[in-house]
């Protein structure tokens, strides 16, 4: 019996409640690539930094079901000894992700990259990503060849970043002293990217600065690294060594209140379970740390993650969306559209390649609401007289969010799988009769 594809409105509302968010990735442009290239810094995280391309991130994204990836600057921080060498080549970089964020609106936000460990120029490029480019936060290494965040030479720049209420992704780089035989017998990624995030946070909550600047909202990667097990020790410490004279006396919570975790590496039970101990469910989001691992591996570790959320009291919609939106605020890219687009498409399909095509209909349809902001609706139905005369109302949110719709991967993979399979088209533009307020993205 043939299978009638209806998409209810309610699902596809759903989709789009749900768009997803993902605040690890990474983008590695070419002038990024050949600055370090250089300076022979290509190796110096201990394996190789892998190609990158716009169009195949979109088509992860498309895959994955993910409708905005955060950009950030990977490891290593371009700084080899020239602050003005250096200040060109984030400036650069930043510029390339706005143009990205605005070619492709909806699918990109930024973190800007900061010419660390030179702090009059870090400030400099962090007023100008921050006020002129648009950029959606700052990004900051955990250590800059030495100089780890919580040194008192980041209080200039940290106060600025309070006074914008911004938010900061934290990455871990390569330690600024490391036994070379170690990180090339064992990854810095599988152990010491954990231990130098955990380094620095703790850096920062021995000198106060969330409490300092409580304005500061910190992402912290690879769910929570090894702080779970680093907290509890540092909390006994804290006490003994203030009473020595050693350490200042913080309020560890208050500091940790302003931090928020990504789910980027291996969230398994045991990792969310550790994780849960030192937060709350609203401080944690997904993170892929896309291109650093395969499509397929993202993919599949991605759908993993969404069936293991529930059994931790985990809501799915608040991991993959709601959080990041609640974080960002007002800082999340909100399209301004035109005039909306509401058309009846009539299709008439070949008998023998019905089921076929009410396939590709349906995986194009879902997948569109899902991942693009401008579609806004796309309802198929049957006509029960003859399965094969098939309609869809169709609603972009303007001409611009149309016509990007028709360059999708995924809309060109139905129009070309399917170009045999349909007798007749006809796309009949209407005009509501009453509002369409309900229905706004």
């Amino acid at each position: 019996m043939r299978k009638i594809l209806i998409i209810s409105f309610m699902a596809l509302f759903m989709a789009q409640a749900s768009a997803q968010i993902d605040l690890h990735s990474h983008a590695i442009t070419p002038g990024y690539l050949d600055y370090i290239k250089a300076n022979g810094a290509e190796m110096d995280e201990g394996f190789p930094i892998p190609g990158w391309d716009v169009e195949k991130h979109i088509a992860f994204m498309d895959k994955a079901g993910i409708q905005t990836s955060v950009l950030t600057m990977p490891a290593p921080q371009p700084f080899f000894g020239d602050a003005e060498a250096s200040a060109k080549v984030c400036r650069k970089y930043n510029e390339e992700c706005a143009a990205l964020k605005a070619r492709y609106p909806g699918r990109f936000m930024f973190c800007a990259a900061l010419p660390l460990p030179d702090v009059p120029h870090a400030l400099e490029e962090a007023r100008y990503a921050l006020e002129v480019l648009g950029a959606d936060g700052i990004k900051l290494a955990t250590n800059s060849y030495g100089q780890y965040l919580g040194d008192p030479a980041l209080d200039t720049l940290m106060a600025y970043l309070d006074a914008q209420n911004a938010v900061i992704i934290l990455h871990p780089h390569k330690p600024s002293a490391v036994n070379s035989q170690l990180i090339a017998d064992v990854p810095l990624a599988s152990y010491e990217y954990l231990a130098e995030t955990s380094r620095a946070v703790l850096n920062m909550v021995a000198h106060n600065v969330l409490v300092r600047y409580p304005n500061l909202k910190v992402v912290v990667p690879h769910c929570g690294s090894f702080l779970p097990n680093a907290l509890p020790r540092f909390r006994s410490l804290l006490p003994v060594m203030v009473k020595q004279g050693i350490m200042q006396l913080v309020d560890v919570d208050a500091n940790l209140s302003r931090l928020y975790y990504d789910l980027a590496g291996a969230p398994t039970d045991d990792v969310l379970n550790a994780l849960l101990t030192i937060t709350t469910p609203d401080h944690i989001l997904y993170g892929s740390d896309y291109p650093y691992v395969a499509d397929p591996v993202l993919i599949s570790g991605k759908q993993a993650l969404e069936e293991r959320l529930a059994s931790h009291g985990l809501n799915p919609q608040d991991i993959f969306t709601d959080n990041a939106r609640r974080l960002f605020g007002e800082n999340m890219p909100l399209r301004q559209y035109g005039e909306r687009i509401v058309r009846l498409a009539e299709i008439e399909v070949v008998p023998e390649y019905l089921e076929e095509y009410l396939a590709y209909a349906k995986e194009v349809g879902v997948t569109s609401v899902k991942v693009e902001p401008g579609v806004l609706t796309l309802f198929s139905m049957q006509t029960k007289e003859d399965p094969c005369k098939i309609y869809i109302l169709e609603i972009y949110a303007d001409k611009e969010a149309y016509q990007s719709h028709l360059q999708t991967a995924h809309f060109k993979k139905y129009k070309e799988g399917t170009a045999q399979m349909v007798k007749s088209l006809k796309l009949i533009d209407t005009k509501p009769m009453v509002g369409m307020e309900m229905l706004g993205h």
